[in-house]
């Protein structure tokens, strides 16, 4: 992550994360008309077919089947780090986020891939607004909190999830798995866990709920 980044590569790695941060939620309450728009507006070739391929895949079904309890592929962070007790690591997640006033609109855990992604999408909107405001100090100290965080929560699962996802049959999750591992690169912890191809269903079925999307 570049620390001086010019207000419209922000802007622009602020709609990205966002967009990422929304493929992995449950589709529901405007969820498709937001994709569509931050698709359309994404630079990014890989998102952009990912926003469209999740016009005619995406559905509650899916997302419960493939991201719940029992799943494929696990959307928490905790799943991917059994080595940490999760009471720490939530207790961890929360504090940062109480620190920058992240509240996001959601019912999934703190620890979840769209939380944690969405959390950085805030970030950058926040650096920016700091460059805005002309306060440097304040946009290096977002910045660099960005950049810890990536390294120290979502790598930790990008690259798993991604290989999750690579033969899902869904291709909007796949390229999504994608995008947010080539932004977080590598784990540099090398110990493994068991990963699981996700088997795409041939009907999907909806599940009413009420919650909104990040």
């Amino acid at each position: 992550m570049n620390r001086h980044s010019s207000a419209a590569d922000l802007m622009n790695e602020a709609a990205d994360w966002r967009l990422i941060s929304l493929l992995f939620d449950r589709p529901a309450n405007g969820w498709f008309d937001e994709v569509e728009m931050l698709g359309e507006q994404s630079e990014d070739k890989r998102l952009k077919r990912a926003a469209e391929a999740a016009r005619g895949e995406a559905g509650e079904g899916a997302f419960h089947s493939i991201f719940g309890p029992g799943g494929p592929a696990p959307a928490r962070e905790v799943t991917y780090r059994s080595w940490v007790q999760p009471g720490y690591l939530l207790s961890e997640l929360s504090c940062f986020y109480d620190a920058f006033s992240y509240k996001p609109k959601t019912d999934e855990a703190p620890d979840h891939v769209a939380v944690e992604t969405g959390f950085i999408a805030y970030l950058k909107f926040k650096e920016l607004y700091a460059l805005e405001c002309g306060d440097g100090e304040a946009a290096a100290v977002t910045a660099e909190a960005a950049e810890n965080f990536v390294a120290d929560h979502l790598s930790k699962m990008a690259g798993k999830l991604s290989r999750s996802l690579s033969e899902s049959g869904y291709e909007y999750l796949k390229l999504a798995g994608e995008a947010l591992f080539e932004r977080t690169g590598p784990d540099k912890d090398t110990s493994e866990i068991a990963v699981l191809p996700v088997l795409q269903q041939e009907e999907d079925e909806l599940f009413e709920c009420g919650s909104p999307a990040i």
